[in-house]
């Protein structure tokens, strides 16, 4: 088969481009970004990665830190004899930086923040549905607004969901109704 017209061109050198950053940016995008903003602001690029996460108090390799317990293990270490103190001195590593794993326990101590929300759509309908026909589901599955065609049971759970993600807002609508019908009679 014939090549293509342009493809057998021979590549000529770029005096234009700047060697030094293209490699300088060819490294940063290689190293791998930290998520963890504690540990990414005291992390020391001159270390190593063990060395760096032992200064945090964090655990390198979590089979080391936390290790399966096994019967052979532990009749081994009864043998040796009561002299566990100078084990575990050896074992524990002093922590330079121990704010990072504070600020790192406070941050997994706060509660989650609730990020699911309705759409204003959804929210639009429900209401409409709930003043203008209360609790008759089958009613609000003939009304014209029901545009997607929902079921009864369809229609009853988008109400549970609305009364579950906004209990405040439900209980308040479901009040001004019973004061617009106590106005009208």
């Amino acid at each position: 088969m014939p090549k293509a017209k342009g493809k057998s061109r021979r590549q000529k050198f770029s005096y234009n481009v700047n060697r030094k950053r293209l490699y300088r940016s060819a490294r940063r995008r290689a190293r791998p970004r930290i998520e963890c903003a504690h540990v990414r602001h005291a992390w020391d690029p001159a270390k190593s990665v063990a060395q760096n996460l032992a200064d945090m108090g964090l655990a390198e390799d979590p089979n080391k830190a936390v290790p399966i317990a096994r019967k052979a293990l532990l009749s081994t270490q009864a043998a040796e004899g009561d002299d566990g103190s100078d084990g575990q001195e050896k074992g524990k590593k002093t922590v330079i930086k121990p704010y990072v794993l504070n600020e790192m326990e406070y941050e997994a101590s706060l509660p989650e923040k609730k990020s699911n929300t309705l759409s204003r759509d959804l929210i639009d309908y429900v209401r409409y549905m709930i003043q203008n026909h209360g609790e008759n589901y089958k009613e609000m599955a003939r009304d014209e607004k029901n545009y997607y065609q929902d079921t009864p049971k369809q229609i009853k759970r988008k109400i549970n969901v609305y009364k579950n993600f906004y209990p405040e807002e439900y209980k308040a609508f479901i009040a001004s109704l019973k004061q617009e019908k106590m106005d009208v009679q």
